[in-house]
């Protein structure tokens, strides 16, 4: 998974703490701060390497609940809304040019657990072009690549 070699890369404190299907957990120090991390899919299956992914942090504390963050594959159209899609549900998302997330702790929620039954997610948008921006990615292993990042920085 070419992600969590260049994640690995770019900061000399992050670990693997495993990889699932197409998601990986890391751990970064200090902090620490651990979070489930994958790439989207092209159309024909293969990973998207432009740059784009979805990465759900693990928080400690009182919250306790998972974040959802995605990096858009290409820039986002001036006032173009961001949806994510995850089976039949939608959640409406904030974010800029290139990125993306939940408003609230609470849609956090709703999407993780979405997650957690689902096949596949896709974040859609209007690229700057006008074009239509559709980010997927498969959900297998993602739920335990998400556990493995709250446990992982539990664990320590």
């Amino acid at each position: 998974m070419s992600l969590v070699l260049a994640l690995l890369a770019s900061a000399a404190l992050r670990e693997p703490l495993g990889v699932w299907q197409r998601w990986a957990a890391l751990r970064e120090t200090p902090g620490p701060h651990c979070v489930a991390v994958a790439q989207p899919l092209r159309r024909d299956g293969a990973t998207d390497r432009r740059g784009g992914f979805s990465l759900v942090a693990a928080r400690q504390g009182p919250a306790r609940a998972p974040s959802i963050r995605f990096r858009l594959t290409r820039p986002r159209g001036e006032g173009a809304p961001l949806t994510l899609i995850i089976g039949e549900r939608r959640f409406a998302l904030i974010g800029d040019r290139e990125t993306a997330r939940a408003a609230d702790t609470e849609t956090d929620r709703a999407i993780i657990g979405a997650m957690r039954g689902a096949g596949a997610m896709t974040l859609t948008t209007l690229d700057a072009s006008g074009r239509t921006l559709n980010d997927t990615y498969p959900l297998a292993g993602a739920a335990t690549a998400i556990d493995a990042a709250q446990l992982g920085c539990t664990a320590r």
